[in-house]
């Protein structure tokens, strides 16, 4: 009877095991709602706070209202197509996406499970990638694009450039089969968000003024803040991507950490070293450069990996900075390739080295050699600059046939505050 007694006590105090037999688990989804919010975190009020310190006064609250608009509009979309057409069974345009079975969330009610979590939760969370991916590439036009021809530009690129990618490498698709490994999205988020950047830059133009006149940040105190945010909400990124509760997820957090601490160091070094004094943008730069190259291989690789991917990200994503904008003169506004991109490309080849067992990392498939998961990687990371580039250099030029990208030069001396939105940041 005793026994008896314990057990039902543990039964009832162990919501996990109520659901032990459909397979849902009370702490793998309270971990995943938990995830879900950070994410969401990071676009809403990370990336806004952080991207709006970097801009002029007078176009602070165009910036916040980018990403504030693209958290909205593409939440709808997820709900439409985007989710189907990267989980959805069956494919369509030869295996481009996924099917539209479950356009509209069909079937998906409060009872469907993905996996051991609500598929409502699994919605959710890949809704939040789907929205912070495009919110990035804002940071490459930041104070001339127009709010109208931005919003018809970020929709679409979703729908044609994040959608197929990310079912190629988390839906199913060609990549995954192949034994891609991106875990949290190095390619479908970072490589895919630096190279729409650095074309929108160079097709949209440089800011006037740039190179030689003095663009500063208006609020770094606003910049420092965000990047507190997005370093907080990535642990929601990256450990979450583990959809569980369990030793996977603690793993890719501690990488996710040092991968980011380790970065911001080496760049206030290489700043240090070259400019002879530490700023605090460039530590919270590198930080943000840290992050974007540990994603695709936080959970695969171990903590010394993690320490080497940071280290390694901080300079050479510094120097990429400094070559974009000092030497090619490309207007990237708030640094979207040389960061994300650029940190993306590495990260996902780095992957293939250090997931190996003897480098720390979980161990590479049977039969795999670390050179041959570095060709399935460079394939990945290939295909997805290709795809990118092509795609956001068409639908950038015939959204200017529709839609002038950028406001005037006039336009552009008032800001985009007043002209886009008669509204002012500061009215002192």
């Amino acid at each position: 009877m005793t026994q008896f007694a314990a057990t039902l006590l543990l039964f009832l105090l162990v919501p996990g095991l109520t659901f032990a037999a459909d397979g849902l688990d009370s702490g793998d989804t309270a971990w995943m709602l938990t995830a879900t919010a950070l994410v969401l975190f990071m676009t809403l009020p990370g990336l806004a706070l952080f991207y709006s310190g970097l801009v002029r006064n007078r176009n602070v609250l165009s910036v916040m209202m980018q990403c504030f608009t693209i958290a909205c509009a593409a939440s709808l979309l997820w709900v439409i197509a985007g989710y189907s057409l990267i989980f959805g069974e069956g494919s369509l345009f030869g295996g481009l996406t996924g099917g539209l079975d479950q356009a509209f969330l069909s079937g998906v009610t409060s009872d469907s499970l993905s996996g051991t979590i609500p598929e409502t939760v699994f919605v959710m969370f890949q809704m939040t990638f789907a929205i912070i991916t495009p919110a990035l590439i804002v940071g490459a036009f930041a104070e001339r694009i127009r709010f109208s021809a931005m919003l018809l530009f970020c929709l679409l690129w979703l729908m044609l450039v994040y959608v197929p990618v990310a079912h190629w490498v988390w839906g199913g698709g060609w990549l995954a089969e192949r034994g891609f490994m991106d875990y949290a999205g190095g390619a479908v988020v970072h490589i895919n968000a630096g190279i729409a950047a650095l074309v929108a830059a160079l097709m949209i133009g440089n800011r006037r003024g740039f190179p030689t006149t003095q663009m500063a940040p208006h609020n770094l105190p606003w910049t420092v803040a965000g990047a507190c945010m997005l370093w907080v909400g990535w642990f929601g990124f990256n450990a979450g991507s583990a959809v569980a509760s369990n030793g996977a997820a603690g793993m890719a957090m501690l990488v996710t950490h040092l991968g980011a601490a380790s970065g911001s160091l080496a760049w206030m070094c290489c700043e240090w070293l070259r400019f002879g004094k530490p700023s605090v943008l460039g530590i919270a730069t590198g930080m943000v450069a840290g992050l974007g190259t540990i994603t695709p291989a936080s959970g695969f690789v171990g903590p010394g990996g993690a320490i080497v991917i940071g280290l390694l990200a901080g300079v050479v994503c510094f120097f990429a900075t400094m070559t974009i904008k000092r030497k090619l003169q490309i207007d990237d506004s708030l640094d979207v390739f040389p960061v994300h991109g650029v940190g993306g490309m590495l990260g996902i080849l780095l992957t293939s080295v250090f997931v190996s067992a003897n480098y720390g990392g979980m161990g590479l498939p049977d039969g795999v050699s670390i050179g041959q998961q570095f060709v399935v990687q460079l394939t990945g990371m290939l295909a997805t600059i290709l795809w990118c580039g092509g795609m956001t250099f068409i639908l950038l030029k015939l959204i200017n046939i529709v839609l002038p990208l950028r406001v005037s030069a006039d336009e552009e001396t008032q800001g985009l505050d007043l002209v886009e939105h008669d509204e002012r940041g500061y009215d002192i």
